[in-house]
């Protein structure tokens, strides 16, 4: 028989007593957190947090049903036409291939150079009238253009202007209704949407779609008009990222409006160069435009003179052939003088170096076409400061219009 100490018989006691207060406890957890969620059932049906909906039936008694949408409650349309593709819808029907027709081989001329763009930008009567590159239909024997639906209409050459890189087509309008509308290049921004649109690499991928950005509105690129190598003029153009390939030159560069503010025409194409493009824009094209539409040529002034920029001649000649002062380090030297020219009755000479006109430094051949074509008209009368034999002297000139380039 054994015997307990009562540290020994208290133990078991407080133990049966802490399990029955445990259990109690639970017991009264469980009933008390199960009517906080039955109150909360409401409030979080109504916050949408429940996969189901509580409503009351004609009993009063809470019904719970599943929150299943029903078929024609509302109906969702989705609209995918972008603002680009209302530009393209816009003008696409009125940019046009052209095809120069001097090239011998039936295949290439879809293919190669005889290839380019054009856009319809007028129809009057039975005639429509299409803006093109000169570059493309240069030394052309006939000229045809595609329409946007494939046909072929032969196209009268109605002037080219080798200085803007434009030309003018006619062409028979009965079947044309879609014609381009010009927009305002002079308000573009740099960073604004353009959209090219052409025929690259010929007719086979005609109405290629590209879109990029207006990269710069004034850039300057120096351009060789003669051949010789050197630089005759410096076009004004509109810079772009959008991709313009060869096929594309006179096509149309397009705002998000779907107007035409340029006039596809280069591009600089070097393994290390990606995305620069160039178009002439509008500001400068539609007056060209206008004159070969009404005149075959640009009615510009002219002093009636053969000219090379100073930089050209040899240094030795400035001084030794030239006599001019060792101040002068620019200027155009007149090569030749047109019989009976504007040049010719004012006295200007063969060596004479135009260093001004008007009070306006005129520092090479760009710089005087510029001022003559931009800043002076047919008939305006002109102060040409020139170097002869050494000394300065100034002439007074009427311009006249100039015949040829």
């Amino acid at each position: 028989m054994g015997y307990y100490d009562e540290q020994d018989y208290q133990r078991p006691t407080r133990q049966k007593g802490l399990k029955r207060f445990s259990g109690l406890s639970a017991f009264f957890g469980a009933i008390v957190g199960g009517l906080i969620v039955l109150l909360m059932l409401p409030v979080f049906s109504n916050a949408g947090l429940l996969p189901y909906s509580l409503a009351d039936n004609d009993t009063g008694d809470e019904v719970i049903e599943p929150n299943i949408p029903q078929e024609g409650l509302e109906t969702v349309n989705v609209n995918v036409n972008s603002d680009v593709v209302k530009a393209v819808e816009n003008v696409s029907d009125a940019v046009v291939g052209v095809i120069n027709m001097h090239q011998s081989s039936v295949f290439s001329q879809e293919a190669g150079e005889g290839t380019g763009s054009g856009v319809i930008y007028k129809k009057a009567g039975d005639k429509a009238f299409v803006v093109t590159n000169h570059h493309v239909i240069d030394g052309a024997n006939q000229i045809e253009v595609s329409l946007a639906d494939g046909t072929r209409v032969p196209a009268t050459l109605l002037g080219t202007d080798v200085i803007t890189d434009l030309a003018v087509l006619e062409i028979d309008g009965s079947n044309i209704e879609t014609v381009a509308e010009f927009g305002n290049s002079d308000l573009l921004r740099v960073g604004e949407p353009a959209i090219a649109i052409g025929n690259p690499l010929g007719l086979r991928f005609s109405s290629s779609v590209t879109q990029g950005i207006i990269s710069a509105t004034e850039r300057s690129i120096p351009v060789d008009l003669t051949g010789n190598g050197q630089v005759d003029w410096h076009a004004e153009v509109l810079q772009t990222d959008a991709a313009i390939n060869p096929g594309n030159s006179g096509g149309a560069l397009v705002n998000i409006e779907g107007q035409v503010i340029g006039i596809n025409s280069m591009k600089i194409a070097q393994g290390a160069v990606e995305g620069i493009g160039f178009a002439i824009p509008t500001g400068i094209a539609l007056p060209v435009i206008e004159d070969l539409e009404r005149y075959g040529e640009v009615q510009r002034p002219q002093l009636g003179v053969g000219i090379r920029s100073l930089s050209e001649i040899p240094s030795f000649h400035w001084q030794e052939t030239l006599k001019l002062p060792e101040s002068v380090k620019a200027g155009v030297v007149v090569t030749s003088v047109t019989p009976m020219s504007p040049a010719e009755r004012a006295g200007l000479q063969e060596y004479d170096v135009i260093v001004e006109i008007d009070g306006e430094e005129i520092g090479d051949g760009h710089a005087l076409r510029k001022f003559l074509y931009t800043e002076r008209e047919i008939g305006d009368e002109v102060e040409v400061t020139v170097y002869r034999d050494g000394s300065k002297q100034t002439v007074t000139v009427q311009l006249a219009e100039q015949q040829n380039f």
